[in-house]
């Protein structure tokens, strides 16, 4: 298990700031859903952006995604070591930092929150993704996509490759588990690392290390042959 406090420690020193408690009520103001009398507040957004709308922002390595909701919400699937460390529901709440996602990352936990357009999109250009027009999926009605996002809401295991903001999205929107950049990270990697020039390296060093050391034995001989016919054969 990653070491925890250790992360907690690093995260803290790393940020210790706390908002001004004026930002706090402006910040409130401007994401509460709703106005008086339980009625939806309406934002720019809303004729731009169509409720259940996959949106997504491109990073600097990849892209994130979410769940557009109305009212200038968007739903989406974050890392986070915040809800680790501390149970103050106000610092949860605030925008994830760089920090906090990459802390998130490395211990494995994230959550499913609902942020402002402005929070979703950290400085980004927002797009609608086009993918409706890629898959063979049904697309689910705009309401129900909205309605599962929003009940997904809270902590989740987070996986880089096995289950991040992609996977979440598409269980939304089209009712099935899937990544297309985790696919093309592992196709990238299999081309870099599962090729007969790598298995040709690795048998040239492997009986390298066995005549340096001097550890010449049946076993040593077996480990320096079988894994690069493992990566021959799987090139």
């Amino acid at each position: 298990m990653f070491p925890l406090p250790l992360l907690s420690l690093l995260f803290i020193s790393a940020s210790g700031f706390e908002p001004p408690a004026e930002k706090k009520k402006e910040k409130k103001s401007e994401e509460g859903p709703e106005c008086h009398g339980g009625e939806k507040r309406k934002s720019k957004y809303d004729t731009i952006f169509t409720r259940g709308d996959l949106l997504e922002v491109p990073r600097t390595l990849f892209i994130h995604f979410g769940i557009y909701l109305g009212g200038g919400r968007v739903a989406h699937f974050i890392p986070d070591i915040m809800p680790v460390i501390s149970s103050d529901q106000y610092r949860i709440s605030q925008m994830v930092s760089n920090t906090r996602l990459l802390l998130g990352v490395l211990a494995k936990c994230g959550s499913v929150r609902v942020d402002s357009v402005e929070d979703f999109a950290y400085g980004a250009d927002i797009r609608v993704n086009p993918m409706d027009k890629v898959l063979s999926h049904a697309v689910l009605k705009g309401e129900d996509v909205a309605r599962r996002a929003e009940k997904l809401q809270g902590e989740v295991a987070y996986s880089l490759l096995w289950y991040n903001c992609e996977h979440f999205v598409m269980y939304c929107r089209y009712g099935t588990v899937m990544s297309f950049q985790t696919f093309q990270f592992c196709k990238t990697m299999r081309k870099l690392l599962l090729s007969q020039r790598v298995a040709k390296s690795a048998a040239v060093l492997a009986l390298c290390l066995v005549l340096y050391l001097q550890a010449v034995s049946l076993c040593s001989v077996l480990l320096a042959v079988i894994l690069p016919f493992l990566i021959w054969m799987a090139s």
